[in-house]
């Protein structure tokens, strides 16, 4: 195990904010002194499964400190994501089914494991405590805090303040999530700084359960690819955990050189003082570029293994340095419909890949003069030539697509 200087430099690389660091000092110290490790919780929101980078940096900051000898404590919100986290929200959220609860969970778990160290993981679901709560538990749980805390909230606060509706069961939320804490006897707690308040109250309610409180790591938000909104699926600025290698690597590429050192720090395990020489070197004027590089192949062996790391980058190499055809790039079935024109033929053909979300966006990119048909400029639908089997498509700089009949 780690010393407890080394696990505070690293449990605190990247953090937005944090307990108090003699806090901190003293909870180490004394699990050291108790021959244990620190238990880290982090609760899992089964409604969204799909996990991308953005969602991994609390989970990279988890398997950092799995690695220095401390234990992991997912908790996954079957029983909480039937309510739905109501933080940031302008409206009830809906509620999901046990059944839509279990298929999210086991997806989430399928994904979580390409971090976490799975001997170094408890799992517990918080259906486990929940469902075993009479009316007289849940009565005394609300005795800990009081309407106008949960108020202080500005979600709440907004729309009780714009007299939109709350749903008296979102009140719970928090305290759930608090008490999840003292269920586990959590030692730390991990959240995005959007959790400030939830995670807070667990330090609360562990007060009053006659527990040490947790101490608190809130990690900052993620800017996706675009290096200004939050990474989402939905704006399509993500790097998904579960993409092959070769994509991952041809979107790191993309990681604006503003943002090189915070995902040297939220996405990756390098050593605090590794990341240091790393901005020596950009402050020196060294190429963002090779450093950017080095980032992907970094991204690429965490989530694929070594082996990965050369052919992804040869094809990045091939496809966006060199500009020729990679022997790997997708082969899709020509769509043959009397009723289309050449046009339509290679739009509905295009759209069989997973590249494009719309119709819409694809004909943006013809128009913007992003699109070669054999190593020709095509921004006009209309004058599409003949799909065929010879036929050499390149949207954007590196997107090469071949077809068969």
């Amino acid at each position: 195990m780690a010393t407890t200087e080394q696990t505070l430099k690293m449990m605190l690389k990247g953090v937005a904010q944090a307990t108090e660091t003699p806090i901190i000092m003293e909870k180490l110290k004394k699990a050291e002194s108790e021959h244990r490790p620190l238990r880290f919780k982090l609760g899992l929101d089964p409604s969204a499964p799909d996990i991308h980078l953005g969602h991994a940096v609390v989970l990279r900051k988890i398997r950092q400190m799995q690695d220095m000898g401390h234990q992991a404590v997912l908790i996954i919100g079957d029983f909480t994501g039937m309510i739905g986290d109501p933080t940031g929200k302008s409206k009830t959220r809906k509620q999901l089914t046990p059944e839509q609860v279990a298929i999210n969970a086991k997806t989430y778990a399928d994904q979580i494991f390409k971090i976490l160290d799975k001997d170094k993981t408890e799992m517990h679901f918080n259906s486990e405590w929940f469902n075993k709560m009479n009316f007289r538990d849940v009565i005394e749980l609300c005795a800990k805090t009081t309407v106008a805390r949960i108020l202080e909230r500005d979600d709440f606060q907004k729309r009780y303040n714009n007299k939109q509706p709350i749903a008296l069961h979102e009140f719970f939320y928090p305290l759930m999530q608090a008490y999840d804490s003292v269920a586990v006897k959590a030692d730390v707690e991990l959240g995005g700084t959007d959790q400030t308040f939830n995670i807070l109250m667990g330090r609360n309610i562990q007060k009053d359960f006659g527990q040490d409180p947790q101490i608190t790591l809130f990690m900052p938000l993620l800017e996706g690819l675009d290096g200004v909104e939050k990474m989402s699926k939905s704006l399509g600025n993500y790097v998904g955990v579960n993409e092959p290698a070769a994509i991952m690597y041809e979107k790191m590429m993309k990681v604006p050189d503003n943002l090189i050192i915070k995902y040297y720090d939220l996405c990756t395990d390098l050593p605090p003082d590794d990341v240091a020489k790393i901005q020596i070197r950009l402050n020196q004027g060294e190429n963002p570029r090779d450093i950017k590089m080095e980032l992907a192949r970094e991204i690429v062996r965490l989530y694929h293994g070594e082996a990965a790391v050369k052919p992804a980058e040869e094809h990045f190499k091939t496809a966006f340095q060199q500009g020729s055809v990679p022997d790997d790039a997708p082969v899709l079935k020509i769509q043959k419909n009397d009723t289309w024109d050449n046009g339509q033929i290679l739009l509905e053909t295009l759209m069989t890949s997973d590249k494009f979300k719309s119709k819409g966006e694809l004909r943006r990119l013809f128009v913007q003069g992003a699109v070669k048909v054999n190593n020709e400029k095509l921004t006009d639908l209309k004058s599409a030539p003949i799909l065929t089997v010879e036929t050499v498509v390149q949207v954007g700089k590196g997107s090469f697509f071949k077809f068969e009949n």
